[in-house]
């Protein structure tokens, strides 16, 4: 077919009307606010042709059983024809439904019945036709008078004509005249991409050009199920298959099925991606499909906010679209598939930690940090995961039951700075790392369920876990921090391991209270928030956030001590040396700790050799001092 298919032929005479409404602007609304992409009129149009078999199917006895669309492009004339076989329409249907804005038939066959599987709802497909093309032409024969053909010509949908033809095969075809920014949509491989992608669910085959295999060729699995035995594993093989034509970005490692459960009528399947993730990820992959057709291929709101690594599609009758059927009303339908996916997630990952260990394996390496997350969202979820997900800790990744201690499990809630990863590298006890994701919560909620203690170190009630106090005459205590200390509070206690002589802890309360008060924190944070904090805050005495506790029990602080006692001429530089050792073990790469650092390195380079020197004489072989 070419241009001169639109001309009008002289020798007939066209009955020229008006279309039922005004449509001023009504295309410019559709094609630069109601649709996402111009190219979502292509699935309108083969969603009418879809429509318009499953109605003659529903209303003439003796159709035909298959149903067939076809689409032709003709790149050469800027041609694309939408051929069915199905009911065709009259004279007066095409009045009624072509050429009247927001009226429909299919819609008017739901309303008797939903389950027709008719997907028209709005009366606005086949308006869409214009956003595309510059003239649009119907030719059709319905079913209810085969002896004649009609067809309907218009440039805009506001004026159209109609005109008796020959009749044709019972059915509908429209030809669409391109505009010249969408010409490249008549390249039959640019029409495959396109409509591979909507209708790949519709049930009526679909054929691109004179392509003998449908863009629709495989029967999804659960509409499989039951009508022909196949073995487990191969069934895991073939949804695996399909899941990779939806998935983009990474492998499926395995799926789960989704089923109606009397409140959702959602069907279909999700699957975990081979990819790996953290806390914060997002890869939610969800497409949805409204009786067939792809409505939203980015529908990753219906799953749970934590499950950053599944994908998914399914299809529903019931879920309400909006208009430009690319995204769903917020009703009830969507609250109820919003909890069947989620339902369906925890109950078949429940299930492939029981049948597919290995599969559980791979699922639990690839998507550890998530999981720890994503158990704290769902009691059912802690369950299956309490004994298996792993935690960051300063021996590597470990499982909770495996930081367990004489009866407590330990967390430093900040690993950047303090000594607490010190002081049990020292003890050789793994502490887990709480500045991490989730960990906290979990491990509190883990010692909770397995009655275990844990010690958050850095607050007060931890360290009076970890730390014995004992105190000190007043000038004992005020000549160590005189020689000790750097700003920080001195605590004399007694702890292990006793050949630590001391320790800076943070006080992760009075820091919070101190960012707290600090007058940049009322640009960042809300005043609601700023104020309910301030309250918990107000509860902390605590000023000072940094507490050095110096080891009673260790011998090099009691030799410091007793020189101190006996005014020891080598006191100074054993005061020194001391001091210096602090200051390296709690470098941690800030400019100012890096100062401090080389001071503390110069130290120990000067003191070594004048204490030798000032020992006076060197050392026998038998141990002797000559």
């Amino acid at each position: 077919m070419d241009n001169s298919s639109f001309s009008q032929d002289p020798s007939v005479t066209a009955q020229f009307c008006s279309a039922g409404v005004d449509l001023s602007g009504l295309m410019q609304v559709l094609s630069k606010h109601l649709y996402s992409t111009p190219m979502v009129a292509l699935r309108e149009l083969v969603q009418n042709a879809h429509d318009s078999i499953i109605r003659r199917r529903l209303e003439h006895a003796g159709q035909p059983d298959t149903g067939r669309i076809q689409v032709i492009g003709d790149a050469k004339n800027g041609l694309i024809r939408i051929i069915d076989n199905g009911a065709g329409l009259t004279e007066d249907e095409i009045h009624a439904y072509l050429a009247t804005v927001g009226v429909g038939y299919t819609r008017t066959l739901r309303q008797q019945d939903n389950d027709t599987g008719l997907i028209g709802m709005f009366g606005l497909g086949f308006l869409s036709a214009f956003v595309l093309a510059k003239q649009v032409m119907v030719t059709t024969t319905s079913y209810q008078n085969p002896q004649q053909g009609w067809r309907y010509r218009s440039a805009n949908g506001e004026k159209y004509s109609t005109e008796p033809v020959n009749c044709r095969e019972i059915g509908t075809e429209v030809t669409l005249l391109l505009r010249d920014e969408f010409s490249h949509l008549a390249n039959e491989k640019v029409l495959n991409d396109i409509l591979s992608r909507y209708c790949v669910l519709l049930r009526e085959p679909i054929f691109i050009g004179q392509n003998l295999t449908p863009v629709n060729p495989d029967m999804p699995p659960w509409r499989r199920d039951g009508d022909i035995a196949v073995h487990p594993i191969q069934d895991r093989r073939l949804r695996i298959e399909f899941a990779a034509r939806f998935e983009q970005n990474f492998e499926p490692i395995c799926t789960v099925p989704v089923v109606p459960d009397g409140k959702s009528d959602a069907i279909g399947m999700l699957w975990v991606q081979d990819g790996s993730t953290y806390g914060t990820s997002d890869n939610r992959n969800l497409s949805i499909f409204l009786r067939g057709m792809l409505l939203d291929d980015d529908a990753r709101d219906l799953l749970p906010p934590w499950a950053g690594f599944i994908g998914g599609v399914i299809e529903s009758n019931k879920l309400t679209p909006t208009a430009s059927r690319e995204d769903l009303q917020r009703d009830s339908h969507y609250s109820a598939v919003q909890y069947a996916l989620s339902e369906s997630l925890i109950t078949g990952l429940a299930e492939i930690s029981r049948r597919q260990p290995e599969v559980w394996r791979r699922i639990i390496v690839r998507h550890n940090e998530t999981l720890l997350g994503a158990s704290l969202c769902d009691e059912r979820l802690f369950d299956l995961l309490i004994d298996t997900i792993k935690v960051p800790t300063s021996q590597g990744d470990l499982r909770a039951q495996d930081l367990r201690s004489k009866g407590a499990i330990h967390v430093i809630l900040d690993a950047k700075e303090g000594f607490e990863e010190t002081l049990f590298q020292a003890l050789g006890v793994p502490v887990a790392y709480g500045d991490r994701y989730a960990v906290v919560p979990f491990l509190r909620r883990w010692a909770t369920a397995k009655g275990c203690q844990l010690v958050e170190l850095g607050t007060n009630a931890g360290n009076k876990q970890l730390f014995k106090l004992d105190d000190l005459p007043i000038n004992e205590s005020e000549w160590l921090l005189s020689v000790l200390g750097d700003g920080e509070k001195l605590i004399t206690s007694r702890f292990e391991p006793v050949e630590l002589p001391l320790v800076v802890v943070h006080d992760r309360e009075a820091e919070l209270k101190k960012r707290l008060e600090d007058d940049e924190t009322d640009k960042r944070v809300s005043i609601a928030a700023l104020h309910l904090a301030r309250q918990f805050t107000a509860k902390i005495s605590a000023t000072n956030t940094r507490q050095l506790y110096v080891n009673l029990n260790n011998p090099a602080v009691n030799a410091l001590l007793e020189g101190f006692r006996t005014h020891h001429v080598g006191l100074d530089d054993a005061a020194r040396m001391l001091k210096a050792l602090k200051v390296i073990m709690s470098s941690r790469g800030s400019q100012t700790q890096a100062m401090a650092l080389n001071s503390a390195l110069s130290d120990f380079s000067q003191l070594i050799p004048q204490m030798l020197a000032r020992s006076g004489g060197r050392v026998t072989e038998n141990g002797e001092s000559e």
